[in-house]
């Protein structure tokens, strides 16, 4: 990919995702105030303001597609050679998007059960797919913003990230190692 072209897209995501914070805390702070969320959801546990958005997102943006960058030079197909975003990349993002989407429509809905749900299912996704990934995480985090706030959403989310890692670059090696040594070899 071109290093204009790229540096073009991280202009253009990292402002558009600023230009978001600014607008949801605009909105808030002139609809009855900036909204703090509790941990757990716990009024005895401590609330975390949605005024760090202004710095969570936007570096978060930032790092997201940095990291890409990083993966997609590191790959030496022709598929990466092009102007174009990976499929791979653009189906990590919007379908934690759609997941974290559906999980603040429902615990909006007073359907914390589902919000639940989808929380595990994103977990067990997460032991067999990547979603450790920098914009599998950006994906989530902007899809929770509106209810959760950008805090509980990404600490969420990185402790999900940690175990899809582990999974991915640590036991699943291992058990395919261990699946072929234990193939009869044809002489």
């Amino acid at each position: 990919m071109d290093e204009t072209y790229f540096k073009t897209i991280r202009a253009y995501l990292v402002s558009i995702v600023t230009v978001f914070v600014l607008g949801h805390l605009g909105w808030q702070h002139f609809n009855g105030g900036v909204v703090s969320h509790h941990l757990l959801h716990r009024a005895d546990f401590p609330a975390i303001s949605n005024w760090w958005g202004i710095v969570i997102l936007p570096f978060l943006a930032w790092f997201a597609t940095t990291r890409i960058r990083k993966r997609i030079a590191f790959q030496s197909d022709a598929a990466s050679a092009g102007r174009k975003i990976p499929n791979g990349i653009l189906i990590g993002f919007f379908g934690m998007l759609l997941a974290s989407l559906l999980q603040s429509v429902a615990f909006e809905f007073g359907y914390e059960n589902i919000t639940m749900y989808i929380a595990l299912a994103v977990l067990l996704i997460g032991l067999f797919l990547p979603i450790y990934r920098a914009e599998c995480i950006l994906g989530h985090v902007l899809g929770a913003t509106f209810t959760f706030g950008p805090v509980i959403p990404i600490i969420g989310m990185l402790v999900i990230a940690a175990i899809s890692a582990l999974s991915n670059l640590c036991i699943k090696p291992l058990l395919i190692r261990l699946y072929r040594r234990g193939e009869p070899r044809i002489t």
